[in-house]
Parts: C-alpha cells; structure tokens; sequence
C-alpha cells in the first residue's frame, strides 16, 4: 500500500477518534440483553443509513433457520430479534468482499450493588470505557464502522463488497449470524472483532448449553426421611460430569491448537433452582450446564457421553435410579472452530493482509491465539467456506462487574480494521 495513502488513513481514524468514543459511549447505554436489543439496533440502523448504505432489517424468523448447520435449540422466542446489515455495493468490484460482522447483544449485568457505577452509563476512566458491553463487544462494532468511515473520509470507497453485521443472539446460540447466512450474505472472508487483546484467534472452542431437570419426592421437613430431596440429589451429578470434564482435557484428548492450554475445555454450572418452600424437601431442582467441546469434537457423541455420565451417576442413588435426570438442551450447540486449518489460499491471504496491517500500525508481529470461548465466526468458516478472522481490542471484566475496554487499544484496531480493507478489498475513488 502507498505509504502516504496509509498514512492518511491512520489519521483520519485519529481525526474521528472523539466522535467513536461518543458513538461508543451512546451504543453502550443501550441495555442490549437479550430480548431488549431493538433500542441498540434501531441506532445502528439509523447510523448506518445517515451513512448511505442499503439498511436490511428483519425479524429472524426460526423456521427459515432450524433446518441448517450450526443451528441451536432456541431459548425462548424470538418476538422482535431484530439483524441489521449495512450493505456498501462496489462499483469495480475488483478487489475481494468482506464481512464486517459484530453481536449487539450482551449478557445481564447481575447484582448492580457490585458495580462502581451503573452498568449502562458509560464512564471513562484513565484510558477505559467502563460499562456492559463496552468491550463484548459494542466496541468492535465501532471499530468496524469507523473504519469505513477513515477510508471514506480520505477520499475513497473498498472496491468490494462490504456487509457490515450488527446481529443479535451470539451471547446464547449464534443464531443471529446463522440467519445472515440464511439471508444470502456472503464474502471472501470475514471479520469479527471481539475482545481478545489485539491477537489473532487461530482456534476457538465449541460449546454445549444443557439443563438437567431432576424431580424429588416432597414431604414436610419433619419427616425428611421418608421424602427425596431433589436439590441434593443434583450434588453427585454435578460431581461426575466434572469428573468427565477432567478427562475431556487430558492431554491425549487435546486438539492439537490446545496442546500448549493447561484445561481448554470448562464446564460451568450457570444456574440453579429448586424447591418451593424452606420446611419442604424440595420436590423439584433443575441446573444449567455449560460445557466446552473441541474443533471437531462430534456434538451429538458429546451429548450421548453427557447423558450416560449422568445416567450413571444416577444408578448410584437410590431414588434417582427410579426418577431418571432429565436432559433437555437449549442454547448453544455450537461446534469449534480452527481458522488454522485452513490451508486455502484465501485464508493464507487474509491472513497476510491483516499481520501487515497490524504490523504498520503497532510495530509488532501479530500474536496468534487458541481461545476457550466460542465467537460467530464458526459459521463463516465451517459453514460458507469463509475463512473468518476474529481480531479486536484489549478488554477486561466481560461477563463481570466493571467490564472495561482500553480506548488506545479500541483506536489501534480500527486504524488495523481500515488498513486490513484498504488491502484486502483495494480501493476505488469516491
């Protein structure tokens, strides 16, 4: 790339650095959980057409989906689960599309007593946006936008297609990119830039969402004895499924991007409940598991070892041998995903595209990392052959209390985002 091009470049995301920690801010003070997006995408919508790209806004609908890969059970319904794509159509189309893609939802804020300052009122603080979703990951999605805007703001346009992504549901199934693809949208490569500290993600983990329901036998608690109690009978099956986690991450079960990762796959016990009344045994417990799975790690032998673990445990019990556990999954049945295998030549090139870019604007070699969280960019690359680049800011606390994002580090990525089109799109003039 011309070096004055792309210096011109990198300051004119600095020239426009107030106005996205603005947008940032403005985005972020939208409670985006889930089922409350609408707020939060009627914004991108509306910035994206102030900006002259083709809006495309609908509901997902989830008959249009359950049949495809990648597909996840779905918790609840989807009543106003609104994606909004921002579409910039090249008029040379000489360069390669890209995806622009980022989740506007974001997981509750839990207890507000243990956050400093509301969640969603966004404060700055030594160099940190504070609040939730600031990091996971509203301010990729501003990276993103901003971007085009430092190469519109020079002069220029890419010479591709470009379709930038604000979609819903990534925190619990990943539908939301799922209905993307449903809807036509592809390219040679996407971008998603979540939080991982500035380094390429080579490798991210798969992930299974299931609850167990047990049923107890409820009595008076004078008479504890003659009843079963259907909260403590969860104890010794929450006991062994981390016994099968533990051998799940043994080092001969280990993929080999997670060689180096001491326990890359971690079951999470997210919630529990049971019972109706203190001096009653509880007649009922139901918990929610979280499980992480390896890049290609069968889901469906995944669910039926889960399933015998638990029937097991169960045999052991001398009520529960009688009222089996129940295994219902809703949520996440997400499988992993290594962009490091894949050798095409596309992904050899977008690769090369965003370590240079990266390299002209840090001074660095680009580091590379096997995460274990799960992100979109499974169904891009196993699903669409799109080789899906996951590459964003330094964050803290997401998924906690105080969750934070590094500005410098949100600025240093869309000056990388804008040189990364710039080379992988080309450019053509305004």
């Amino acid at each position: 790339m011309d070096k004055d091009l792309q210096t011109r470049i990198l300051n004119a995301v600095d020239a426009r650095f107030d106005a996205q920690t603005e947008f940032l801010s403005e985005l972020t003070a939208h409670p985006s959980t889930r089922g409350n997006e609408q707020g939060a995408q009627d914004f991108m919508a509306s910035e994206l057409a102030d900006r002259g790209y083709k809006v495309d806004r609908w509901e997902i609908d989830v008959d249009d989906i359950r049949h495809m890969p990648g597909f996840s059970p779905v918790i609840g319904t989807y009543e106003e689960a609104v994606n909004v794509v921002g579409a910039h159509e090249s008029a040379t189309r000489k360069g390669r599309s890209l995806i622009l893609n980022g989740h506007i939802d974001v997981v509750p804020e839990g207890p507000l007593d243990m956050w400093d300052t509301p969640p969603y009122d966004p404060r700055v603080d030594d160099g940190w946006m504070y609040g939730r979703g600031a990091g996971d990951m509203k301010a990729g999605l501003a990276s993103n936008l901003f971007a085009l805007d430092a190469i519109r703001d020079c002069g220029f346009a890419p010479a591709a297609d470009v379709y930038f992504q604000s979609v819903v549901e990534e925190e619990c199934t990943g539908n939301g990119a799922l209905a993307c693809l449903q809807r036509g949208y592809r390219a040679d490569a996407a971008l998603i830039p979540e939080p991982f500290a500035e380094s390429l993600v080579t490798a991210q983990v798969g992930v299974l969402w299931f609850q167990v329901h047990l049923q107890g036998l409820p009595t008076h608690v004078a008479y504890a004895g003659s009843g079963a109690n259907a909260i403590e009978a969860a104890v010794p099956l929450i006991a062994a499924l981390h016994e099968m986690e533990a051998r799940w991450n043994t080092d001969q079960a280990k993929h080999p991007e997670y060689g180096h990762v001491h326990h890359p796959l971690n079951l999470n016990i997210g919630k529990i409940e049971g019972g109706d009344w203190t001096s009653s045994v509880p007649a009922w417990c139901v918990f929610d598991v979280r499980m992480g799975l390896f890049p290609g790690q069968d889901i469906d032998a995944a669910k039926a070892e889960i399933e015998t673990v638990l029937t097991d445990a169960a045999q052991k019990n001398e009520f529960l041998r009688n009222n089996m556990p129940q295994v219902i999954y809703n949520g996440f049945q997400a499988e992993g995903y290594a962009l490091a295998e894949d050798g095409s030549d596309t992904a050899t090139r977008a690769i090369s595209a965003l370590e240079l870019a990266h390299g002209a604007v840090t001074g660095g070699e680009l580091d590379k990392v096997s995460i274990t969280a799960t992100t979109d960019a499974r169904f891009f690359g196993l699903y669409a052959d799109t080789p899906a680049l996951v590459y964003g800011p330094k964050a803290e606390a997401i998924h906690g209390f105080n969750e934070r994002v590094d500005l410098e580090s949100v600025r240093r990525v869309t000056q990388t985002t804008a040189l990364f089109i710039a080379r992988w799109c080309q450019l053509e003039s305004l």
